[in-house]
């Protein structure tokens, strides 16, 4: 017999045979071994009282991805997870069942095999926020190959445990271990190739031309060197496609993996390196590297009384990328724009001048870091008695951030201002240590099993950062040394320390398997709060009834296999608002005076506030049919934000315009999710199932006591409406007299203020999951997956927020759109006036700048083939597998922008397609 968790068992005659090879078929209804992470406890998925979702290693190695962020991207119900750009390294917006807090953070806490993991850039502004305006993931460092699994933790029952950080949802990373047999060498290696999905059709240069004529002659205005360059000066017979130009490339990717594991009953060890590098799609061969090592030893002593763990994870990753994303450029230069480069191959600068670039320019103005990341674990239990055990965690992590950002001579117009070399330089660093002793009790009485858990968590972590500018450099070759730097200035410059200590519990009662209820606490104590304010008590509830254990519901119900009601209520905490804010914070002045630095106050005190704490209950129903070749689920939750962290409006006497506390406004988020896992075909060489999960989330803000006595909320929020809304003006069409966008002035005052914008709309989801099949014969293995999301975005048209008719590209549709007289148009006249870009600037604030940006997209695809045992045995391999992967494959939308997940005008995730082998000694 042979049994494996998460496969089907497989029984077969041993025929005096001394050699037998087999292999085993997932088994997508296997749930009575399936052990989830809680985080401080495992529990059998059956058994859980708690909403967590679970991703596997073996979903994740089959998708290209740099990020184990984007491996989730439509696999979990309740799991928001758009990318923000498609360049190396870039940042990844998540939500766990919504948006809960106004002013403060939303993102989620991130548990790395057990120690606390940050979820902000390390880059600083001085160095990165051109490249990555939406920032850099620290997940980055993480390699997705060194993940065995990936928990997501949501409702109450599964995250008070984690207190006032686990507000936001819980994600536990847990990284592999070895596994108890033969030394195995693990050999895995791809290659592959990305690209932009779609682009635009934009104006020709006749089309251009026609258009910039058009404009002056409506405006009655002379075309002059100011305000007509591209007329006058440019070869008008020129045409260039800059998408292809500048984000048409291709972008590489390579990634190998070698891992040695193994072990006995008493010590197993697993020891892997991976290299990935990753280029982008700009002109030139920037790229963004990674180089990982991860090391694991468990040992088992004393007759299995004493287990100890230890990993170690070490990560350097090195980024030389433009210093500015080109996808703006390229949708918005003239067809007609001068040429690149001279006769002798140099930049050119002839037409080009500082405010109109060669954007050429930006690649020689290279964005280079490198990051540091160190991540080690120990954990010690010992049985003191048979259900008695001491637990003991240790956890450290350092992460290490350099980064320079040059902007040389040879990167900047021969124009004033006069030019010099310049670097900024930048260096960061992020590091905590973490020590929780635990005590695990676990009696039985009579029919009943307890589970008790106390323990207490002390946690100390720094981060620090600064940087300079260094400027007049003799030469090029020494910009990336700070002290060849004539004159230099200093910017960013801090040190934060967070301290943070809390008693937590746990009682969980089980009785005969069939009535399950789980008690949950944490009394947390954090740095971040004035005297009087820094502890609260943050606790959950949960239960569940397998009422399937009962004889009555599976003689009468025969085709029900499994059945389980689940219920949780409780309440987490916030503290994602930063160090020392409730104190006097004072910075450097400045300038000198009298050669002096000087202090200038930053923040007022104010040692009241305290965490805004989140509600949560949840209900939900599970079920299995015929033997669970059917899985259900359905949960109902709702969350309840409350006394949020807000500034309160102050007198601009007082220096402030506002001061931090709390105010009783409440965000309500609830939902449905669903899950739906089905074994649709079950055969010796042929199986098929398909997994299906879909989130409907609702989002309202349901309470702001004097909402219109704080303008800078008043201006973007309202009572009963969700906090993704826009205030719009109301546009009423074209004016015929003038041919400009006319709107709708509400108060009759003959300006268009704030108090015009009448119109609401919600910009956000109805609803979005996924659909995933897996289909197997023989030794092939197809896997696909469908990422669907209902919503409304901005439109695409914001990206070209400049008048029509001024000088820059435009999208097609404006030739035969645009208003001239007597035509029943939806684009004002083309014009270069002042008036024209007046009504413009109203319009990308009127209802007609949003659009429905719902998509389906095929997410991933991975096809394999693994050579029959017999083969293997002939060549002592234990297995060989080649496979085909992709990623963004294809995007069924209405939405005519480069992208309907991010909607800006960065560059989208790229078409990624991969060929890879894997092979086991």
């Amino acid at each position: 017999v042979f049994s494996f968790i998460g496969y089907k068992s497989s029984e077969v005659n041993v025929n005096n045979r001394s050699v037998i090879d087999m292999t085993l078929t997932e088994e997508a209804s296997s749930l009575k071994e399936v052990i989830i992470n809680a985080g401080y406890w495992q529990v059998k998925d059956v058994e859980r009282t708690g909403n967590i979702v679970r991703l596997d290693a073996k979903d994740i190695q089959k998708q290209p991805v740099q990020n184990p962020l984007a491996a989730m991207q439509g696999r979990l119900a309740g799991v928001d997870i758009v990318q923000q750009t498609g360049i190396p390294g870039s940042n990844f917006q998540v939500r766990i069942r919504g948006t809960n807090s106004i002013a403060n953070g939303n993102e989620p806490l991130y548990i790395i095999d057990g120690v606390p993991y940050t979820s902000t850039t390390m880059s600083l502004p001085e160095t990165s926020n051109q490249i990555y305006g939406l920032g850099s993931s620290p997940l980055n460092t993480i390699n997705p190959a060194d993940i065995e699994s990936i928990e997501v933790l949501k409702d109450a029952d599964a995250t008070a445990i984690y207190g006032s950080r686990g507000s936001n949802g819980v994600i536990l990373i847990s990284t592999k271990k070895g596994k108890a047999g033969k030394t195995k060498i693990d050999f895995n290696v791809y290659s592959g190739v990305g690209k932009v999905t779609r682009s635009l059709n934009l104006l020709t240069s006749q089309q251009y031309l026609q258009m910039r004529h058009e404009a002056f002659a409506n405006d009655n205005v002379t075309p002059t060197l100011a305000n007509a360059v591209d007329l006058l000066t440019w070869d008008t017979t020129r045409y260039t496609d800059w998408q292809q130009t500048l984000i048409g490339g291709t972008a590489h990717t390579t990634d190998a993996q070698l891992s040695l594991s193994g072990g006995d009953a008493s010590t197993l060890f697993s020891i892997g390196t991976g290299y990935h590098r990753e280029t982008t799609v700009f002109p030139g061969e920037n790229a963004d590297q990674r180089f990982s090592v991860l090391a694991s030893i468990n040992n088992s002593a004393f007759n299995q009384k004493l287990k100890t763990s230890f990993s170690l994870n070490y990560t350097i990753s090195n980024t030389n990328l433009l210093s500015q994303d080109l996808t703006p450029r390229a949708l918005s230069l003239p067809p007609i724009a001068p040429p690149l480069y001279d006769d002798q191959g140099e930049l050119s600068w002839t037409h080009w001048t500082s405010s109109f670039e060669n954007p050429m320019a930006y690649t020689q103005r290279i964005y280079e870091s490198s990051t540091n990341n160190l991540i080690g674990t120990t954990t010690i239990n010992y049985s003191i008695l048979p259900n008695l055990i001491t637990r003991i965690s240790l956890g450290y992590t350092n992460i290490v951030m350099n980064a320079i950002t040059t902007n040389p001579i040879s990167a900047q117009a021969p124009a004033p201002p006069v030019r010099q070399n310049s670097s900024s330089f930048s260096a960061s660093s992020f590091s905590n240590w973490i020590i929780e002793p635990q005590l695990n009790w676990r009696p039985t009485l009579g029919k009943g099993q307890f589970d008790v858990l106390i323990g207490t968590t002390f946690l100390d972590q720094t981060t620090e950062g600064s940087s300079q500018t260094g400027y007049g450099y003799s030469s090029e070759a020494l910009m990336k040394n700070l002290s060849a730097a004539p004159n230099r200035t200093s910017g960013t410059n801090f040190y934060n320390q967070y301290r943070y200590q809390a008693v937590f519990g746990r009682l969980n009662y089980s009785w005969k398997g069939t009535y399950i209820i789980n008690l949950t606490g944490r009394r947390d104590g954090s740095s971040r709060f004035g005297p009087g304010n820094q502890f609260a008590n943050f606790g959950a509830i949960g239960a569940a009834w397998i009422f399937t254990q009962l004889p009555a519901f599976t003689n009468t119900l025969s085709f029900l296999s499994y059945g389980k009601l689940r219920a949780s209520a409780g309440i987490t905490g916030n503290d994602q608002l930063g160090n020392y804010q409730f104190l006097d914070t004072y910075s450097s002045s400045a300038g000198p005076y009298q050669g002096t630095i000087g202090l200038q106050p930053d923040r007022l005190s104010n040692p009241d506030f305290a965490w805004e704490t989140n509600e949560k209950i949840e209900a939900g129903l599970e079920l299995g049919f015929w033997e669970n070749r059917i899985l259900s689920s359905v949960s109902f939750y709702q969350n309840r934000s409350s006394n949020q962290l807000v500034g309160y409006p102050l007198p601009a006497t007082t220096g402030f315009t506002s001061i931090q506390g709390n105010f009783p406004a409440t965000v309500q988020n609830k939902g449905l999710e669903i899950e739906l896992t089905t074994l649709n075909i079950e055969q010796a060489d042929f199986s098929w199932s398909t997994a299906i999960n879909f989130t409907r989330p609702r989002n309202e803000l349901i309470d702001f006591p004097n909402l219109q006595n704080f303008p800078a909320y008043a201006n973007t929020y309202v009572v009963g409406q969700p906090l993704n809304i826009r205030k719009l003006y109301n546009n009423t069409g074209i004016d015929p007299i003038s041919g400009l966008y006319s709107f709708e002035d509400v108060n009759q005052d003959g300006f268009y203020t704030i108090s015009d914008k009448k119109i609401i709309r919600f910009l956000g989801q109805d609803y979005y999951g996924g659909l995933q099949n897996n289909l197997q014969y023989k030794g092939i293995t197809l896997d696909f997956l469908f990422q669907f999301v209902k919503q409304t975005g901005y439109s695409y048209l914001q990206t070209f927020n400049a008048p029509p008719g001024t000088m820059t590209n435009f999208p097609t549709f404006i030739t035969t759109e645009h208003w001239t007289p007597g035509d029943d148009a939806t684009i004002q006249r083309y014009s270069v006036s002042t008036q024209g870009a007046a009504a413009n600037a109203l319009y990308i604030n009127s209802q007609y700048y949003e659009a429905d940006a719902s998509f389906i997209r095929l997410k991933n695809i991975s096809l394999s083939y693994s050579l029959p045992a017999k083969w293997l045995q002939k060549i002592r391999m234990q297995s060989i597998r080649t496979y085909l992967q992709g990623q963004n494959l294809a995007t069924f939308t209405r939405y005519k922008g480069l992208d309907p997940e991010t909607q800006l005008n960065n560059l989208p995730p790229l078409r990624v397609l991969t060929i890879g082998i894997q092979i086991t000694l």
